[in-house]
């Protein structure tokens, strides 16, 4: 076997490698490596024997072969006479060794002479010869490949082994559990290990569709996808795995196939080169030498089963192969007891993996095959519901167009009202594609999918979908409004670019003639737009969506006006929107209806914790996500389950809170929510532990994608962290290059409610450049603004800017405004604010209350080194030296020995994090020689290198 980590692209299998490795070292251990044929199985225990680090000679490998008469014991000795240079350093070798000179004469110069001279069991004189052989070796892996061909005694001896291994055996044996002689057990009975030995089961499954893609990069490298281009890959890789079923061997095949394509200058398309080429030659042939040898029932059960393409029960597939029922049984049964079939659910079987089917598919001769599909359709017409995808794709098959675009729409339209969308998108757009489709059919199935995208997580696919409907000059000019109705929803709100928004105006002009409603429902959306003056318009726009609903009266846009007034009240602070709020329907017979009120919980509660209201936005955001799951609403449901996330980092809850954002930003990858919070809370949380680089790299991205929003929430935002980073590191001049943009926006879109983190910053950096007037102006024009505003955050953070304002002309004043801060920012419950809050507090009463200052300043230190902040931390305590307020009390300093002092552990954890040595003296205050010492001592204790510091943590914590 390849002791080189396996077949060539090894991916995925990180956890089933770690076990492996795991048993491996802990010696004795047996470990049974199931899996169907090209599964991987080789590869990955070649990968984890090259990751455990054993000598090459150390591993014995020996294979077993689909032969009629295998000789007895064969790949145990074929793996033995691989053991020369392990016997050789062999302290003692037993006599009873000499039993096998005969059987492994290439060792036989180092086996003693047969004691027994040949007499005795024969059979039991090997065995034990074997065995002592295997004793004498010591620290070994006996690896035996494809045990299901494995003789008889080769599996009594195996056995014996697993029952009782030496202290240094590791005993590996691979197979197909479908192919096992009469279903046993591979090693003949049932099998445990007994104590002391490590290992057990390991099943190896195919690949997931994410680690083909990651396969298709390590194999054809980053820089291209078989010549489609790095764009193509993703596409490449889901027909790979439709074909493959995800087995490695036929995706490394295929791919070896569009190399050499692409080698002759052929086919730029690699989706397309596959959709002609032939499946894995190994995987085909090892199908067609099983359907060979089937007998003419079982045969046909099987090519049945191929056409039906779904599990079936016993009585479909008699309907569908016409055979008597006595022979669909036994044909059945042999099938099964083959491995061809396997019943994946109770009374239903199918093939065991999708290339097998499409194998024994393609094998069908054309006329038989159609008449299966024949008696498919008529069988599955007599079902009650009719499943009608599952007849539209055998109509296909057959090759009547009109009849199967009859029987998509139908089926679409089923697929939509059962809430089956995955069924229905592919269906449409099938439909679509079809060049000669009636108009009327092409406007009704444009208006399903798109109906069906106004409910999805956005994604770069279905708007790719979309755009390419709206430009079928075959569409009408209404059907077309529709879909770019849609389609600009889907850009300006979901994919977070206004220029979806030029796309809604123009779905407004084409809707307006024939569909009022309609056109007031775009008019609804463009009245959320409050970028560059069309904030100012939304009342007007708002009037006139009302009057289109006046000439044609609809509940479900009625709701959707409802919901964007909603919004707009909770943007204004309007302290009467909790009774409108409770009036909302939430348990509507519309899927429309509902999905308006989702909206409205959302869009409120998400304002909410812009405003200050985060129990109410909590409250309200659970809601929404639960309505939206209950509902399959995806996108609503991504939204909010996002914005909790957010309200739980301005709760406190950091712990594990990157790692959920990670998670959940690779769930919707597309989702432009997504990467603005994940941006925003990462610029946090390296801003708070003085990762100052990374700090600014996430609030610019932040920053950019703001910039294409239609709302300025998420671009004031990113200001207010990016300017803080920037007056740390280089200045107020600096700074003000991105708060002076970013208050003209507060100003324009009249935001006022949402400036919370904005104006505090606006105000140091106007006092940092010498410019108090216009500090003193802008919280002017807040605090008129604010007058009579249900907006906590906004307040707070107001009152935080006045203290910063006054700390150069009243003392007082500004202790007064920092209190005010830090209780509203209590009762709100975001500690991390209080925290900086209490900073500045005692930075203020220094001089005149010392004692309440260092409490103050105990206060903040504390909060950040619970939250994980580190370097805000290390800020306090250079505070206190600064301004001489002493240390707490505490019981003195302590000796830690090899564990980790409270600073080392600040320096271990950020450098997990991927920090510097300069980082990390930025981050705490520190000066470089001291970083180095304690650096040194880190790795000292933990035993690892740099690298290895975060695992090294997270085994320390668990």
């Amino acid at each position: 076997m390849r002791h080189d980590g396996g077949a060539p692209g090894f991916v995925g299998r990180q956890r089933e490698v770690a076990w492996l490795v795991g048993a491996v070292r802990a010696a004795p251990a047996v470990v049974l490596v199931e899996g169907g044929a090209g599964v991987g199985k080789s590869a990955l225990v070649g990968r984890a024997l090259a990751e455990a680090g054993l000598p090459r000679e150390r591993v014995l490998t020996g294979r077993c072969h689909p032969v009629a008469d295998p000789p007895p014991y064969g790949p145990l000795l074929d793996a033995l006479r691989r053991s020369r240079p392990v016997l050789r350093e062999a302290a003692e070798v037993p006599p009873s060794t000499g039993a096998l000179r005969a059987w492994l004469p290439d060792l036989a110069d180092l086996l003693p002479e047969d004691s027994t001279g040949g007499g005795g069991d024969e059979r039991y004189r090997l065995t034990q010869g074997l065995r002592a052989l295997l004793d004498a070796l010591g620290d070994v892996v006996l690896l035996i490949e494809d045990a299901q061909w494995a003789d008889r005694a080769t599996r009594e001896l195996l056995l014996l082994l697993a029952r009782d291994p030496h202290p240094g055996l590791s005993l590996l044996v691979t197979y197909r559990a479908e192919e096992l002689p009469d279903g046993a057990p591979v090693l003949g009975t049932a099998y445990r290990c007994p104590p002391g030995v490590s290992g057990g089961l390991l099943r190896v499954e195919p690949l997931d569709e994410a680690e083909v893609l990651e396969l298709v990069w390590k194999v054809l490298g980053t820089g291209t996808a078989a010549g489609g281009g790095v764009g193509s890959a993703p596409a490449l890789a889901g027909a790979l795995y439709e074909r493959s079923g995800g087995l490695p061997a036929a995706i490394v095949e295929d791919l070896e196939t569009l190399e050499g394509l692409r080698g002759d200058g052929r086919r730029a398309d690699p989706v397309a080169a596959l959709a002609g080429a032939d499946l894995a030659r190994g995987l085909r042939d090892s199908v067609v030498e099983r359907l060979a040898g089937l007998g003419t029932a079982a045969r046909t059960v099987a090519e049945s089963a191929a056409v039906l393409d779904e599990p079936a029960s016993e009585e479909l597939l008699a309907e569908v192969s016409a055979l008597p029922a006595e022979q669909v049984s036994a044909g059945l049964v042999e099938a099964l007891r083959a491995g061809v079939l396997n019943e994946p659910a109770p009374a239903r079987y199918a093939f065991r993996w999708e290339p097998a089917r499409q194998v024994a598919y393609r094998r069908i001769p054309g006329p038989m095959r159609s008449a299966l599909h024949r008696r498919a359709i008529e069988a599955l017409r007599g079902r009650e519901p009719q499943p009608l995808a599952r007849i539209a794709a055998h109509t296909r098959a057959l090759g009547d167009r009109d009849a199967w675009q009859q029987a998509a729409e139908a089926a679409a339209e089923q697929a939509v009202e059962q809430g089956d969308t995955a069924a229905a998108g592919p269906l449409l757009r099938e439909l679509l594609a079809e060049t000669d489709l009636a108009p009327e059919r092409r406007g009704r199935a444009a208006r399903a999918l798109s109906g069906l995208a106004a409910n999805a997580a956005y994604d770069a696919a279905s708007t790719q979908v979309l755009s390419a409907i709206i430009a079928d000059p075959r569409l009408p000019v209404a059907d077309r409004g529709e879909v770019r109705l849609t389609l600009g929803l889907r850009v300006a709100v979901q994919g977070g670019d206004r220029a979806g928004f030029a796309l809604i105006e123009q779905a407004a002009d084409e809707l307006i003639a024939d569909r009022p409603a309609r056109a007031a429902r775009a008019l609804v959306a463009l009245a959320m737009d409050e970028r560059d003056g069309a904030g100012a318009a939304a009342k007007e726009r708002m009037a006139r969506a009302a009057t289109a609903l006046e000439a044609e009266p609809d509940e479900e846009v009625a709701a959707a006006y409802r919901a964007t007034r909603l919004t707009f009240q909770a943007r204004d602070g309007d302290p009467e929107l909790q009774p409108e709020l409770d009036r909302l329907p939430r348990d509507a017979s519309s899927p429309e209806l509902v999905r308006q009120t989702t909206r409205a919980l959302f869009n409120v509660g998400d304002i909410s914790m812009e405003t200050g209201h985060d129990q109410r936005a909590g409250r309200l955001l659970a809601e929404s996500r639960a309505l939206a799951r209950q509902a399959a609403i995806s996108y609503l449901e991504c939204y909010s389950r996002i914005a909790l996330l957010r309200l739980d980092g301005l709760a406190g809850r950091w712990q594990g809170l990157e790692e959920r954002f990670e998670a959940l930003g690779a769930e919707y990858p597309d989702v432009a929510m997504a990467r603005v919070e994940r941006a925003m809370l990462f610029g946090r949380m390296a801003a708070a532990r003085g990762r100052l680089a990374v700090a600014r790299a996430e609030f610019e991205s932040a920053a950019r994608y703001g910039e294409r929003e239609s709302q300025v929430t998420a671009a004031l935002r990113a200001a207010a962290g990016l300017g803080g980073v920037e007056l740390v590191e280089r200045g107020a001049e600096a700074a003000a290059l991105v708060l002076t943009p970013a208050v003209a926006i507060l100003r324009q879109a009249g935001a006022w409610a949402r400036a919370g983190e904005l104006l505090p910053i606006g105000v140091e950096v106007s006092r940092g450049v010498g410019n108090d007037g216009a500090a003193q102006h802008l919280i002017e024009e807040a605090a008129d603004a604010l007058g009579g505003v249900d907006a906590p955050a906004a307040h707070a953070g107001l009152a935080l800017a006045r203290g910063v304002l006054l700390e150069g002309t009243d003392p007082g004043g500004a202790i007064e405004s920092y209190r005010q801060a830090r209780d509203a920012w209590r009762a709100i419950g975001r500690p991390y604010e209080v925290a900086r809050v209490e900073e500045r507090l005692a930075r203020a009463l220094a001089e005149r209350d010392p004692q309440t200052a260092a409490e103050r300043l105990a206060a903040a230190e504390a909060t950040y080194t619970t939250l994980g902040a580190a370097s805000d931390a290390a800020r306090c305590q250079h505070v206190r030296r600064d301004l001489g307020l002493g240390r707490m009390a505490s019981p003195g300093r302590r000796g830690y020995g090899e564990a980790l002092s409270p600073r080392e552990r600040q320096v271990a954890e950020l450098l997990g994090q991927g920090a510097s040595n300069q980082d990390i003296a930025q981050a705490l205050f520190l000066s470089p020689r001291t970083v180095e010492h304690h650096v040194a001592s880190v790795l000292r204790k933990l035993g690892v290198g740099r690298k290895e510091v975060a695992e090294a943590l997270t085994e320390t914590e668990g």
